[in-house]
């Protein structure tokens, strides 16, 4: 079995995009879905945090490098250009997205 290592992280959405958010997101491109089982991405969830926005994602990959490491990629570049109306972004389009240090796990 091969060794999977949890993943989270924070990003943030600009107010009033919940709706267009889960949309898009329903409505993920099959490339995109490709590309994230080939990188070895699993168990991947978004959660938003109403009150302040912030979107909290978490994921199970094989490997050191997760959705957040694929900006190498056109398909995912296409994507974060599809994305950035909606979302706090960094210059590349890419969603700013800040790691989360897991305290504590119980399975």
């Amino acid at each position: 079995m091969e060794n999977k290592k949890r993943m989270a992280f924070r990003m943030h959405l600009k107010p009033g995009f919940k709706e267009e958010y889960k949309k898009r997101h329903a409505a993920l491109w099959p490339e995109m879905k490709a590309i994230l089982k080939e990188q070895g991405v699993s168990n991947y969830s978004i959660f938003l945090d109403e009150e302040t926005g912030y979107l909290f994602g978490y994921q199970e990959v094989v490997g050191d490098a997760g959705s957040q490491d694929l900006g190498d990629r056109p398909i995912v570049q296409k994507w974060w250009d599809y994305m950035a109306d909606i979302m706090d972004v960094n210059p590349d389009n890419s969603p700013v997205s800040i790691p989360m240090e897991q305290m504590f796990f119980l399975e």
